[in-house]
């Protein structure tokens, strides 16, 4: 959803301009530029240029955030490459890291027209259940289709480093989490150490979004029958790709995981969506991989979203963005970790609350 821009989160318009000029993305840099920002996300900030009458988005690290989790070069080299063998995500225009000119590095690309099945995007729809069964089976074949990618064909074989890929993962996000902690949770320790002491020795290597959700994905209609592109591709790199999978399943909120839905409310809430439980053995249907084992996989996604709202939550707290829809992560943050080791302790990934 489009909305003014947020105080404190504003561009610099002129400096913009002589910047889509010197492009060759505008021809007159007296011409008006309209900026608005994207509401939904939690992550980048994502701004829509409106100028000549062409639309672009631009890409950019939050303030206070870490390079890391926010390296503009990377998502935009990701988009640069992945047109070449992944036809479902959006041409790359432009990447600067001059940070004269805006505060932050950014990257342009191109607006892609369609539905984003955000939480209000599913309200105003009133979708039906049985279109949910076209959704859910769509989004998760072009998932697939994302893990059968092949990197050497895309030019994205150096795009992380796969082996010893799971191990660095539980580590990182461990570490991640202590240094963005603002409150006390008991299970937090107690789930990083069993993913310490569980987490698989051998595992495939693919091309692996890390983000892939409903609100990451642009529909072309409302048949349902065709995605446009896939959004959002910060945290790309190559690594196990039911890691992938874990962290999707994670964000697959049911109506029985009590009050977690009411603090990160998801359009799987809606009836005629798969289970959790369904949904990753269509996964293994579609992608012939082995699902056993699974449980680490969810385990694991819950706390890494844990850690992701957490870290947020900590810029909020902090002073670095005033959106009011951060205010309450860090209560998001004890409950999916909650979850995980719920789900460790009964070893499924439904209905253990």
């Amino acid at each position: 959803m489009l909305k003014p821009v947020r105080l404190g989160e504003e561009l610099n318009v002129e400096n913009l301009k002589k910047f889509l000029a010197q492009h060759h993305l505008i021809s007159d840099t007296t011409s008006n530029l309209e900026v608005s920002q994207f509401s939904n996300g939690y992550s980048n900030l994502t701004y829509l240029l409106k100028i000549q009458d062409k639309e672009i988005v631009l890409r950019r690290p939050p303030k206070g955030a870490v390079k890391r989790g926010h390296d503009m070069s990377r998502e935009y080299k990701v988009l640069s490459n992945l047109h070449k063998g992944f036809k479902h995500s959006p041409k790359a225009l432009a990447y600067n890291e001059d940070e004269h000119i805006i505060g932050s590095s950014f990257y342009l690309m191109e607006k892609v027209d369609g539905i984003i099945l955000t939480n209000k995007e599913v309200a105003k729809r009133n979708i039906p259940a049985r279109d949910f069964t076209s959704i859910s089976n769509n989004w998760l074949s072009i998932f697939v289709k994302l893990h059968r990618t092949d990197v050497e064909e895309v030019g994205l074989s150096d795009l992380g480093r796969p082996s010893g890929y799971v191990e660095r993962q539980v580590t990182n996000w461990g570490k991640q989490y202590h240094k963005a902690a603002t409150m006390d949770i008991p299970e937090a320790d107690k789930l990083i150490k069993w993913m310490i002491e569980n987490q698989p020795k051998e595992y495939d290597h693919t091309l692996i979004h890390n983000d892939y959700k409903y609100d990451n994905v642009v529909f072309k209609d409302d048949t349902w029958s065709e995605i446009r592109a896939v959004l959002d591709w910060e945290m790309c790199t190559l690594g196990d790709p039911l890691m992938d999978l874990g962290t999707s399943v994670a964000y697959w909120m049911m109506p029985g995981d009590g009050p977690a839905t009411k603090v990160i409310p998801s359009p799987t809430l809606a009836k005629g969506n798969p289970s959790r439980i369904e949904l990753v053995h269509l996964y293994a249907e579609k992608s012939g991989r082995n699902i056993n084992n699974f449980v680490f996989y969810y385990a694991f996604g819950l706390f890494k979203i844990a850690v992701i709202v957490q870290q947020i939550f900590y810029r909020y707290n902090k002073g670095f963005t005033k959106d009011e829809k951060f205010a309450k992560l860090d209560k998001a943050c004890a409950m999916f970790i909650q979850m995980g080791w719920q789900a460790i302790q009964k070893n499924k990934i439904e209905a253990f609350m």
